[in-house]
């Protein structure tokens, strides 16, 4: 395989991830969406509570997660290894 073939499957597999990413991210957003409270102007109102939550888990070193929030990580980059896999197996 030469590097031209190369670069195009790389570039291929960019966009399959991304594409996974944007779903991981819509469905995230989906989420703090729904925990929100709609104001009447559009804006979003989310409970002192969960801003709290994130913050900590922003600050906090994925080592440092719970368990808990370690697997929900996990979970998440999961949804990325069929796509790996199958690239890596060509």
């Amino acid at each position: 395989m030469d590097i031209e073939e190369i670069s195009k499957r790389l570039e291929a597999a960019v966009e399959e991830l991304a594409a996974l990413e944007h779903e991981r991210w819509a469905h995230w957003q989906r989420y703090v969406h729904s925990v929100g409270e709609r104001r009447s102007d559009g804006s979003l109102v989310i409970a002192p509570e969960l801003v709290a939550r994130w913050e900590r888990q922003i600050a906090t070193p994925y080592s440092e997660l719970t368990e808990n929030e370690r697997e929900s990580d996990r979970e998440q980059v999961r949804r990325y290894l069929p796509t790996l896999a199958s690239k890596l197996a060509r």
